[in-house]
């Protein structure tokens, strides 16, 4: 797998497979802070399929600007897949895209309500529905959001594609 964060291969080829749809996305990311939106941002192009993105790191922004019902938050916690699958959801709403990405999990260094450093769930919200996977990432702070960022461009890409 390519690293969008350096390479974009895989950045390039998503927005080229929403452009060929005639489809949009958006963002709502917690512990990746708009590196997703940035990463598809930064391939010519993107401003025919990216909607836009939402920075929801704190608990309350999650239900403020992404819709996140907060007896989700208060039975779950922010680092939950119904959390993940609630911020694709308000993503694509809130935005009017097609497709909306939920990013949430803990980069370390500590635990954090009871999860693991590099627990990190990743909802993807579109046409075919939405659906959640949780990801277990290994290294520090900057490999833990880089690896979620690559898992969530590969993820939507294929979805994209209809493969998964």
């Amino acid at each position: 797998m390519t690293d969008p964060l350096t390479d974009g291969t895989e950045a390039a080829a998503l927005v080229a497979a929403l452009t060929a749809r005639g489809q949009t996305v958006a963002t709502a990311e917690s512990l990746t802070a708009g590196l997703l939106t940035a990463t598809v941002a930064g391939v010519p192009g993107a401003s025919v399929v990216l909607r836009g993105g939402l920075v929801v790191y704190a608990t309350d922004l999650k239900a403020t600007l992404a819709g996140v019902d907060w007896r989700v938050l208060d039975r779950d916690g922010p680092v939950a897949e119904s959390t993940a699958r609630e911020l694709a959801l308000g993503a694509a709403a809130r935005c009017g895209a097609d497709w909306g990405v939920g990013l949430t999990g803990v980069a370390g260094p500590d635990l954090q309500d009871g999860r693991a450093v590099g627990t990190v769930f990743l909802g993807i919200a579109g046409p075919d529905g939405v659906r959640v996977g949780e990801l277990g990432l290994p290294g520090d702070r900057w490999a833990i959001r880089a690896g979620a960022v690559r898992a969530a461009v590969s993820t939507l890409l294929a979805r994209v594609h209809g493969s998964v």
